[in-house]
């Protein structure tokens, strides 16, 4: 990359500045409060972005002997909802034509989805869309179930009552 050293020292300036100017306008203790808190909201914001669009989907194995669109399309789950949805998921919410044109600018991803669409149907591969909240359903059944499969033989009370 041409310009990586520069990136680098505006990233650390920038990085300087923030925290210099908290520990500068707060007491030491609201400021690496405010960091903890800034980072897990951040982490959560992250998370509800990103793990509606594969967690719950089908995973490949690496001998698999399918082709790239199959590939991509199959583990990859869009989230309808709109301009809205778009904007609070940053584009993320087109995810499948992101995986298959990872160097397109984003707001075009909404307007290629219905070319990629007709064509899945036309090859009969899954195209798989849904909306947020459904997502989030999707997530929170798929950990529930792998998180209760890999449980430890210890029986607790309270566990087995969610495991029926």
């Amino acid at each position: 990359m041409k310009y990586r050293w520069l990136e680098i020292a505006l990233l650390g300036l920038h990085f300087g500045a923030y925290v210099g100017l908290l520990f500068l306008v707060l007491s030491p203790a609201i400021a690496v409060t405010f960091i903890v808190v800034q980072v897990a909201v951040f982490g959560l914001y992250m998370g509800g972005s990103f793990a509606p669009n594969h967690k719950g989907m089908p995973i490949l194995s690496e001998n698999s002997r399918v082709d790239f669109l199959t590939r991509q399309v199959v583990t990859s789950r869009n989230i309808a909802g709109g301009r809205f949805v778009t904007l609070l998921l940053g584009g993320l919410n087109h995810q499948i034509e992101h995986h298959l044109f990872p160097d397109m600018p984003r707001p075009h991803l909404r307007e290629v989805r219905q070319l990629v669409k007709a064509h899945c149907d036309a090859e009969g591969i899954a195209y798989t869309e849904t909306g947020l909240l459904h997502s989030y359903a999707i997530v929170v059944r798929y950990l529930n179930t792998v998180g209760l499969a890999a449980a430890d033989p210890f029986t607790c009370p309270v566990a087995g009552e969610y495991r029926r």
